[in-house]
């Protein structure tokens, strides 16, 4: 009963910092927050438009995505939110890539709407989350907006 009270306080307080701006602090907390609740490796990742590839991202654009990957269940739960870009926008993912390069698509999520904010669970398979854990540093998440950035307003490469 604790875990069904608790759970929904949590997701209030994530919702409620989607426009205000985040430390560190306060985005570990959220990380460690969501890791409790879901079990799983939880990773925080800084995303902005100068990492896009090949780029031009958004040069204002900013974000965090808070990911928690749960090999034993098969999914993924995130929460990103991003400022300075055209919202809503049309597109989130983890790609496949180096820091320097474009990669496809392993794990599509919701795009954040008008507001900033996108957070959810997706299936996936087992194999490939153990995949992220083992060498992070070879994935990034990334968001796209219409018109400008279709192929990335903002990224953030994983780290161990």
């Amino acid at each position: 009963m604790k875990k069904l009270f608790f759970a929904p306080c949590v997701l209030f307080f994530l919702a409620s910092c989607q426009k205000q701006e985040i430390d560190n602090g306060t985005l570990q907390r959220q990380v460690e927050d969501q890791a409790k609740l879901t079990g799983g490796r939880p990773f925080e990742v800084m995303l902005t438009g100068a990492a896009e590839r090949p780029g031009p991202g958004d040069p204002d654009g900013s974000g965090v995505a808070v990911i928690t990957l749960n090999q034993g269940q098969g999914t993924i739960r995130y929460d990103i939110t991003v400022s300075n870009i055209t919202l809503p926008t049309v597109g989130a993912h983890i790609h496949i890539a180096s820091p320097d390069e474009p990669g496809p698509v392993v794990v599509p999520f919701t795009a954040p709407d008008e507001t900033g904010h996108s957070s959810g669970e997706v299936a996936v398979d087992p194999e490939l989350i153990k995949a992220i854990r083992k060498n992070p540093e070879n994935y990034y998440i990334n968001v796209h907006t219409l018109p400008l950035y279709a192929a990335g307003a903002v990224r953030g490469q994983l780290s161990k």
